[in-house]
């Protein structure tokens, strides 16, 4: 078995998921008392999340890439970025490390292509959805065609995000707002919608909804341990 890294802490809300849900995993595909080999590092998200709105994101990146040696130090064998946002910094940490990031985008990306998805809706931070770090990948790389809300509608997701789930906050009338948003980008012809920030799935399940939703924090997590087994 490898030794999956993950790069947390953003928010560590989000962190506890993939934790839990790559470990179940495992212990679904081989019994018994196993557990993933996990090397973690955590940061401060206050810090990261102040830099963010300030632009500052050479900083946010070296901030990251130091934490993902100590990653790489403590004996991973790749490293998840566990945040949709912060795979716009992606580049620069792989630059600083000597084993291969698994994207999230990527991940996602390729379980839509096998769905056969074509167009699809991507909710997530303003960063993720404004910016064409994750949405020119899905299109360049995958041939899939993105649409995201509307500036008003974005201002609703990003603040949600930022001042209650981030916080463990769960409020009825925010997922409301989420799922009028996600049946607006159905009606716009999205065949489905991405989760494009780890913390949505806190909010918004696929059991709110008939639009068939996709879960990046799960998606990314089930890749990781799929290529942790890969031949072991």
């Amino acid at each position: 078995m490898k030794t999956i890294g993950l790069l947390g802490g953003m928010s560590w809300e989000s962190t506890l998921s993939y934790y839990k849900a790559i470990n179940e995993s495992v212990q679904n595909k081989l019994g018994g008392l196993h557990s993933a080999k996990i090397s973690l590092y955590s940061v401060d998200f206050n810090e990261i999340e102040q830099l963010q709105h300030q632009g500052k994101w050479d900083e946010t990146a070296k901030i990251l890439s130091d934490s993902a040696k100590s990653v790489e130090s403590g004996g991973a064998d790749f490293l998840l970025i566990c945040t949709n946002t912060m795979h716009k910094v992606a580049p620069q940490i792989e630059s600083s490390i000597s084993i291969p990031i698994l994207h999230i985008a990527d991940a996602t990306a390729e379980q839509l292509r096998i769905d056969g998805i074509q167009k699809v809706g991507l909710i997530g931070t303003r960063f993720t959805m404004e910016q064409d770090f994750y949405k020119n990948r899905l299109t360049e790389k995958f041939g899939i065609e993105v649409i995201v809300p509307n500036s008003e509608q974005q201002t609703i997701i990003h603040d949600i995000i930022y001042q209650e789930l981030c916080l463990g906050v769960i409020r009825d009338d925010s997922r409301a707002q989420y799922l009028d948003i996600i049946h607006s980008l159905s009606a716009q012809g999205a065949e489905a919608v991405i989760l494009g920030c780890t913390e949505i799935a806190l909010l918004v399940k696929q059991e709110h909804t008939d639009v068939t939703l996709y879960d990046t924090t799960a998606i990314h997590a089930e890749a990781a341990v799929l290529l942790a087994l890969k031949n072991s």
